[in-house]
């Protein structure tokens, strides 16, 4: 891949080449994986079963074609600039509507950029998709410090705060007085940092989460409606299945070194696309091995964990985010409690609940995501 090392200001352009040796070596260590002994029953009651690696290890070797994925990724401007002392990759698309918003999209864990692909076209060019021209947005998309091609971490101390001032500093580097910005998982939280840090020109944030959780105060539980109720179980699941979370906080370097070397290891790991196996995802096993592929070209899994490290022990103050906030809950996902974000978040102007959609919503229904997203900035225009 290009590898610009020079360290200024200046936006370069850049562009994922991923070399003929190390796609040779990835397909070399695919054929010599070796599967661990299976659990007693083979299905992901215990983490990801032989069953699927075996299955998806066949695809990533013989059905999945990375430079098809190269030439899809690269059909879009990349570019690269350093921030605070870290290089910052991202995509910029312009829209060719006058006015457009600027938008810049804020990815998950374990995902990057390419987590907004199939996103870009909706948001850059609403009217070929149905929409209004008014509703166009420009859109930046930065993997965030250690994750995909901005990649290596140069130092320690990359939380989620610091991530928040980079970003505004590239999107003003840009040349954007103003900006909104939406995120997922990890992104969300970037986002909800942005809010935090209110900067000039901030417009606010749309996210899929808000992790906002119970305080212990009875009144709380009091308000909660039904559904709710169905939130808090599956904060409960998701606490008994994310074993990852405590990892990455904790020992981060040493998960990295079986993530780095083996990239069965690393699908392995990701099984957060799949939603741990319960059967609610609809992100496809191509787009699985697409995100699982970037993260193993730019060899990114230190980077990745790493960042659970720098937030766990930043010991933040809670604060209350009052920046104008929408929110969009995906049925199998993270079920945002409207209870506890209300009393994190002072200013949530919009609220949508979707029947179909998870953690991944920009991979698995892009268009009603896009559809959302166009609907909270339109809202803050009156």
């Amino acid at each position: 891949m290009t590898n610009i090392t020079a360290t200024s200001t200046d936006i370069r352009p850049f562009r994922v080449e991923v070399a003929d040796a190390e796609l040779d070596d990835l397909m070399d260590r695919l054929a010599r994986t070796r599967l661990p002994q299976p659990a007693p029953v083979d299905d992901w009651d215990a983490g990801t079963p032989n069953a699927y690696l075996r299955d998806a290890v066949e695809q990533w070797r013989s059905g999945f074609d990375w430079r098809a994925e190269e030439a899809r990724i690269n059909a879009v401007p990349h570019f690269i600039t350093d921030v605070d002392g870290q290089a910052i990759h991202f995509i910029h698309v312009r829209s060719e509507h006058p006015g457009a918003t600027p938008l810049l999209l804020a990815h998950t864990y374990p995902g990057s950029s390419v987590d907004y692909l199939d996103l870009i076209d909706e948001l850059v060019d609403p009217v070929a998709h149905g929409g209004r021209a008014e509703d166009a947005f420009d859109v930046v998309i930065p993997d965030a410090p250690g994750y995909g091609f901005s990649n290596p971490v140069t130092e320690a101390g990359w939380t989620l705060a610091r991530v928040a001032r980079a970003y505004d500093e590239l999107m003003h580097r840009l040349g954007y007085a103003e900006y909104g910005i939406h995120g997922s998982d990890n992104g969300a939280m970037v986002a909800r940092e942005l809010g935090l840090l209110s900067p000039d020109g901030f417009l606010g944030l749309h996210v899929l989460q808000l992790f906002s959780f119970p305080s212990g105060d009875p009144s709380e539980f009091e308000r909660l409606e039904p559904q709710d109720y169905a939130g808090l179980e599956h904060m409960k699941w998701f606490q008994s299945v994310g074993g990852y979370n405590t990892m990455n906080a904790s020992r981060p370097q040493t998960v990295a070194v079986g993530l780095s070397d083996s990239p069965v290891g690393l699908l392995a790991y990701s099984e957060l696309f799949n939603s741990f196996g319960n059967g609610t995802s609809l992100v496809p096993l191509e787009k699985i091995l697409t995100e699982v592929s970037v993260n193993w070209f730019a060899n990114a899994a230190a980077g990745m964990s790493r960042s659970y490290l720098e937030n766990a022990r930043a010991q933040a103050e809670p604060q209350v985010n009052a920046a104008p906030t929408g929110v969009a809950v995906f049925k199998d996902d993270f079920q945002t409690i409207k209870v506890f974000a209300e009393r994190d978040n002072s200013n949530i102007v919009h609220w949508s609940r979707f029947e179909e959609g998870g953690h991944y919503a920009a991979l698995e229904v892009p268009s009603v995501l896009a559809g959302d997203i166009r609907a909270f900035f339109a809202s803050l225009r009156g």
